[in-house]
């Protein structure tokens, strides 16, 4: 794709279209702005954007690079910005990058892999043109608020999976598959988790920065975000404890099954050693024996087999052993 918008605002409201491809387009006055929206961008625009705005070659190399940690660098005047968005696929987490090139009078944002466009985002920023005739700074929070958005309701899914993986796990024996699908969850929270604490950082430093077109007033708005990520990122923590618990409760579990079918194993066992040892005994093929030839032999020996077998058999129940 190219250039999806490219206004220049006055007043807070859009005033005119411009185009990368004309550099006196983007010449504007003390009071406007523009901000520019590009995804997946070709070599060729971001020459043009580094020949409109004179953006460091370093921060262009970053923008053109598709897998980068979110990160905050100051260029002279220029600041730069990158952002991950992430969204659920098939119970996974697939990762976008947004790169914001932001100085005194224009916010350009170029997205690669991110699948969430700017078009409403963009439409709200311009419904309170009291807030975006104060310029870049207020533009700026509006798209790392609507990058972070969607990291609480991917925690949130994942939470909810988990819980109902926890229930399963204290009525009946996990599956491969579901024991499979814990580790996948464990291991996308890990990444998710690395994404979250450089963003941690990146809102931290910007809540704190003091550059000429950064209003002071606009600071809250960044710690908000902040506090999103805080969120987002002690939800994910939690999360990795309860899958943490679920699999030492699958575990404890299974050993209290294992040993459950050890004990019945024995006591049966040891049950069936009474007649196993009468029965060796008599059937010794020896001429002299006591009670071979008695009468009631054969009757003494089921009697006692057969007590002997209901007096364990009474022992191992009433120990919980059957």
């Amino acid at each position: 794709m190219t250039v999806v918008a490219a206004y220049a605002y006055a007043n807070g409201k859009r005033a005119r279209e411009v185009s990368i491809a004309r550099p006196e387009d983007v010449r504007i006055g003390d009071k406007e702005f523009v901000w520019i929206g590009i995804v997946d961008p070709t070599d060729d625009e971001l020459d043009q954007l580094k020949t409109c705005f004179d953006l460091h070659p370093l921060a262009l190399e970053d923008a053109a690079q598709d897998h980068l940690r979110p990160k905050l660098d100051v260029y002279g005047d220029e600041l730069f910005i990158v952002a991950r968005t992430a969204r659920l696929e098939e119970g996974e987490i697939a990762y976008g990058k947004t790169a914001i090139f932001v100085g005194d009078r224009h916010i350009i944002t170029v997205r690669t892999g991110s699948l969430r466009d700017h078009t409403k985002l963009r439409a709200h920023l311009e419904e309170s043109p009291h807030l975006l005739k104060y310029g870049v700074d207020y533009v700026l929070w509006g798209i790392l608020d609507f990058v972070v958005d969607c990291y609480l309701p991917i925690v949130e899914s994942f939470e909810e999976e988990i819980l109902d993986t926890e229930r399963r796990a204290l009525d009946a024996f996990l599956s491969r598959a579901e024991i499979n699908r814990i580790f996948t969850i464990r291991r996308e929270l890990i990444r998710f988790r690395r994404i979250m604490g450089p963003m941690e950082d990146v809102m931290s430093k910007l809540g704190h920065l003091e550059l000429d077109f950064l209003d002071a007033e606009a600071r809250p708005y960044y710690r908000d975000v902040y506090d999103q990520v805080q969120r987002a990122a002690s939800r994910v923590d939690g999360a990795r404890e309860v899958i943490s618990s679920v699999l030492e409760a699958s575990s404890l579990l299974e050993q209290q099954r294992q040993g459950e079918i050890t004990r019945q194993l024995a006591a049966w066992a040891a049950i069936l050693a009474v007649p196993t040892a009468i029965a060796g005994i008599y059937g010794m093929n020896f001429d002299v024996m006591p009670e071979l030839h008695w009468r009631y032999g054969y009757p003494f020996a089921v009697s006692l087999i057969v007590g002997i077998g209901g007096i364990l058999f009474w022992r191992f129940r009433k120990a919980g052993w059957l």
